[in-house]
């Protein structure tokens, strides 16, 4: 069922409770027209929200999410957190049985999502997994490795398909640190970074360093 129209996002900075989740800024969304919200159907098995809060207290370090600006979620993508959810696959039994709930747990590192990813319909992540800047998950991808900045990966279990530009490029965006500069920046200088004109971006910031600089 449809809850809103397509067109409306949830922007995670205004509906972000769990301390466990760090979003950083205010333009990362998720595109939950068809789900529920995004810590109730994206973010799984994190403790931190309102019930596990109030019923017990973790015993272990609780492993983060952290999702950077400009971040693109769309419809029911998964992000599976909480380690290896108290199933120790080299042990006889499986099952997290109480009197051993402690030592079945075991993480799995924080799960890190950088500046402009974009994970596509129906993608899962694993717990403690590295999404790179700029890069791209495809509809229905189950992403088990770290990506890497500005590459794109599909399938299951997600494998390398391309990188979005050269690695000269890449290089070059990551080191001008484009989702770091201030707003007034970024904003005078958007035009150009929707282009695919590398040089015309690289120089473009170059004269704004020069002439106006941020504040």
């Amino acid at each position: 069922m449809q809850l809103k129209h397509w067109s409306k996002v949830e922007y995670l900075h205004e509906t972000n409770t769990n301390t466990n989740i760090h979003i950083k800024g205010t333009t990362s969304y998720y595109s939950n027209a068809w789900m529920g919200n995004f810590e109730e159907s994206v973010v799984r098995y994190l403790y931190g929200d309102e019930y596990s809060v109030s019923q017990w207290k973790s015993t272990w370090k609780v492993d983060q999410l952290y999702i950077g600006s400009h971040v693109c979620i769309a419809a029911e993508v998964v992000i599976l957190m909480g380690g290896n959810n108290t199933h120790r696959s080299d042990l006889f039994s499986l099952y997290p049985f109480m009197e051993t709930i402690t030592e079945s747990y075991e993480s799995k590192g924080d799960t890190i999502i950088d500046d402009g990813a974009w994970l596509g319909l129906r993608a899962i992540l694993l717990p403690g997994v590295h999404i790179g800047e700029g890069a791209i998950v495809a509809s229905g991808s189950v992403v088990t490795k770290n990506v890497a900045p500005y590459s794109i990966v599909g399938g299951n279990p997600a494998k390398f398909i391309k990188f979005r530009f050269s690695q000269e490029v890449i290089l070059t965006l990551i080191d001008l640190k484009i989702y770091e500069w201030c707003s007034e920046k970024f904003r005078q200088l958007q035009p150009f970074v929707c282009s695919d004109n590398i040089e015309r971006l690289v120089e473009e910031e170059r004269k704004y360093e020069i002439l106006l600089k941020c504040k």
